[in-house]
């Protein structure tokens, strides 16, 4: 059976909420044959990454970048999931052992995420996973609009892998 990786830091109640929303839809009752794995950021190791088929990851924006704890993640994770790194110790494009895998992300920040997802992002594009859904970013307060849009990025990665 496939398995869903939703590694998330969620201090704050807007966090909370999102989080919840993802897990809700990634556990929709329409969609069988998926394991819904949940690790809170500091929590999450390098066995849950190589065991999963995809992964929603989750974070707050902080002064312009990722929350430390997700930040924390990779930091522990990168290079034994399959992550590189080129003759400069930058991240360099992977062809690990988890390359190809499927991805989503939701980020929140009171003000801007751009930082945010950029970093994520080129984390994500260095270990060579595929982004399968827009990244969703909240400004502000959590509303009806971004609990749903939360559900369904949940939704579309657990469909993506209960295809298989």
């Amino acid at each position: 059976m496939p398995t869903l990786l939703v590694v998330h830091h969620s201090p704050s109640r807007s966090l909370q909420v999102l989080t919840g929303a993802v897990l809700a839809g990634a556990r929709h009752p329409d969609l069988t044959g998926v394991d819904v794995v949940v690790r809170p950021a500091l929590e999450a190791t390098a066995e849950d990454v190589l065991a999963a088929d995809g992964y929603v990851l989750g974070s707050a924006a902080h002064f312009g970048y990722m929350s430390g704890a997700l930040k924390h993640f990779f930091d522990t994770t990168f290079l034994q999931v399959g992550g590189s790194l080129d003759e400069s110790g930058a991240a360099g494009a992977s062809a690990g052992a988890t390359a190809r895998r499927p991805f989503a992300l939701y980020v929140h920040g009171r003000y801007d995420t751009t930082g945010a997802v950029r970093s994520v992002l080129s984390i994500t594009g260095a270990l060579g996973w595929q982004q399968s859904a827009a990244v969703l970013e909240v400004l502000g307060d959590v509303d009806e609009a971004a609990t749903e849009a939360a559900h369904e990025l949940g939704a579309t990665v657990a469909a993506l892998l209960a295809d298989r």
